[in-house]
């Protein structure tokens, strides 16, 4: 087969994938920062939902299944609850996101460490959405933008 054939018979594919390519790069940070927020916020506030739907049954569980050293089930329940309520709350506003991260990322380390192993996939998933956020804040779309734009008029 003639090379130059070869080639040629392969640019349409290479210039689609090209095009593919620079419509990916033209996406602004700030619209996968606002998916992240939100997809993270929204595993996180359910769960802290669901352990308020049923106290008694959260605290049964954080005594029974999820056996966490050093922190007493009534206390891990809690505290669970309110980071995961509070939290998701800061992430969707986009407000401290980089300080809100920081607790449902070590919830999330306990969870894959002592309680859920089996579920590292998920847990990946996760900690890969709150790494993102914690790494490259909020976006433009938060109000943590609109705190520093003030800040730095203030300035």
């Amino acid at each position: 087969m003639n090379t130059l054939a070869h080639e040629d018979a392969f640019s349409p594919v290479a210039e689609a994938v090209l095009k593919a390519r620079q419509l990916a790069e033209g996406i602004p940070l700030s619209i996968p920062q606002l998916v992240a927020r939100f997809a993270i916020a929204a595993v996180f506030f359910r769960s802290g939902q669901s352990k308020l739907a049923n106290w008694d049954l959260t605290v049964q569980l954080f005594q029974d299944e999820y056996h966490l050293p050093l922190i007493p089930p009534d206390v891990a329940a809690s505290m669970a609850a309110s980071f995961e309520i509070s939290c998701s709350v800061l992430l969707v506003l986009g407000l401290l996101t980089r300080v809100a991260v920081l607790p449902l990322l070590g919830m999330t380390a306990v969870i894959e460490i002592f309680v859920y192993p089996q579920n590292w996939p998920e847990h990946l998933t996760w900690a890969a959405l709150l790494i993102f956020l914690l790494a490259r804040g909020g976006g433009a779309y938060s109000l943590d933008q609109i705190v520093e734009r003030q800040f730095m008029r203030t300035r």
